[in-house]
């Protein structure tokens, strides 16, 4: 029943592909894992293969309240995926003033999945400030948030530190608690990328959950529309990432029996 999280202070940092790839790799630590894109781009289904014609998505539907059990996609990786469909802006200004006028459109569905004892539901989130990340951050377990390993990272730590880009007031600095950070594309080759890196490492201490270094494999596997551990398992960036899957599981409740039934959903 864990919520987490991938969110972001701006966008361009690889938040969908890490959210993509970690919730693979809790998949194969025996997890039963739930994505769910919330994130306008309706990019995440493009790591699980679903064709780019395929424009249909649980979030795009949302305003008629559609049941989320009949939109959930069984994905090749054993992924459960609700991905967030196609959408002009303004469909998606509209989804955004929907949300806001009824934060139930969302919230509901996403307690029943959460209700479910044998499932972990890992949500991508638009970038910066959202309705979305609003009306999920109160849910989350953990707030995974990217950040790039290069010089504008540090000037973002002070929006980490406050949950600034959670939103505004009190709520967004109760929930700051709850975040957690990794790093992305650590190029070890470059002296700046290193030190950005060990400044915001050094300033963070025990809320950093990893690194992943910078790994053209990741592009390659987005490419081929992959995962990157069926892509490359032995790459550098596949270790990271198992990596920040495990430290995830150190931070969340002992997963459920993972043969937990489907009950009647998640078989498309």
């Amino acid at each position: 029943m864990p919520l987490l999280c991938f969110a972001s202070p701006k966008g361009g940092v690889g938040k969908t592909t890490l959210a993509a790839n970690v919730a693979d790799a809790l998949r194969r630590s025996g997890r039963r894992v739930l994505a769910i894109d919330t994130d306008p781009q309706n990019t995440l289904r493009l790591h699980f293969g679903v064709p780019l014609s395929d424009s249909a998505g649980f979030m795009a539907d949302l305003p008629k309240r559609p049941d989320w059990r009949m939109a959930v996609r069984q994905t090749a990786s054993g992924v459960l995926l609700l991905t967030h469909g196609a959408m002009e802006l303004r469909g998606a200004l509209g989804l955004n003033a929907a949300l806001e006028r009824d934060p139930e459109l969302l919230a509901a569905p996403l307690r029943a999945m959460l209700a479910d004892p044998g499932l972990l539901v890992i949500a991508d989130t638009p970038p910066g400030p959202s309705h979305a990340l609003a009306i999920m951050a109160p849910m989350a377990a953990l707030v995974v948030t990217i950040l790039q390993a290069e010089a504008i990272s540090a000037a973002l730590i002070p929006d980490i530190d406050s949950g600034r880009f959670l939103g505004s007031g009190t709520m967004a600095a109760l929930y700051a608690g709850r975040l957690r950070v990794v790093l992305n594309e650590v190029d070890l080759a470059s002296r700046l990328s290193r030190a950005a890196a060990d400044a915001v490492a050094r300033h963070l201490g025990p809320r950093l959950l990893g690194a992943v270094t910078r790994d053209e494999t990741l592009a390659e596997a987005l490419a081929s529309q992959r995962l990157v551990m069926d892509l490359a398992p032995e790459s550098r960036a596949s270790e990271d990432i198992r990596e920040i899957a495990q430290a995830i599981e150190a931070a969340l409740p002992s997963a459920p029996d993972a043969t937990f039934p489907l009950a009647g959903w998640g078989a498309r």
